[in-house]
């Protein structure tokens, strides 16, 4: 499959990209490229493929939730630089 170079300088526009000539002519090979590939890719018969996210098995790699005791706010807060009502006080950065 090809693609023309109007349609790459097309492509390019969206992305606010700019190519010289040779450029535009590099990238219309390159692109071309890889829609050939992608045209082959579709040609082959999956049909008894199962569908798969990733070619390893994963399974869930998360830490069981244990709820456990807070820290005592006054530990918490010992070192902040400035501290507000239970709270750390900060620089206002939204007006």
């Amino acid at each position: 499959m090809s693609i023309s170079k109007n349609e790459v300088t097309y492509v390019a526009g969206l992305a606010r990209l700019e190519f010289s000539e040779e450029e535009t002519e590099k990238l219309q090979d390159e692109l071309s490229a890889v829609l050939d590939y992608a045209e082959a890719l579709n040609k082959l018969d999956t049909s008894n493929t199962k569908p798969t996210e990733h070619i390893l098995p994963m399974e869930n790699v998360f830490r069981e939730d244990i709820v456990v005791d807070s820290l005592d706010l006054d530990k918490v807060l010992q070192n902040a630089p400035e501290k507000e009502k239970g709270a750390f006080k900060v620089p206002k950065v939204i007006e």
